[in-house]
């Protein structure tokens, strides 16, 4: 009997560990402009983050994935020399499996802008 009440509040446990063990932020893909811009060219950036390290169905672990989309909008506003934003940004993501795990992958597109001073 004290094995089944043992069961019974450890189970639950587990699973809220389970549960609460993984947490992002919410991310803004496009940051406000500057009061005066100019539109430079197109830009392009890639952002690759897995879940992996266990059984297929039930992959659990990030490696890098909280922070792709951030690092896709850094690369695009890399990808134009001189820029220093994005605007009318799109986002794709697409994922792709390897044995260990799943790839997730962001690629960021918008215009490239730089800020003009007066």
């Amino acid at each position: 009997m004290k094995r089944i009440m043992k069961l019974h509040v450890i189970a639950p446990m587990i699973g809220m560990l389970f549960l609460a063990g993984c947490s992002s932020h919410q991310v803004a893909i496009e940051k406000a402009p500057p009061a005066k811009y100019e539109t430079i060219g197109k830009a392009k950036g890639e952002g690759t983050g897995s879940l992996g390290l266990a059984a297929t169905a039930y992959y659990f672990i990030p490696m890098g994935l909280n922070s792709r989309s951030e690092k896709a909008y850094d690369n695009a506003i890399a990808s134009v020399s001189g820029a220093t934003g994005l605007m009318n940004v799109t986002y794709q993501e697409d994922w792709f499996w390897w044995i260990l795990g799943t790839g997730r992958t962001v690629i960021i597109t918008g215009d490239a802008i730089k800020e003009v001073k007066e």
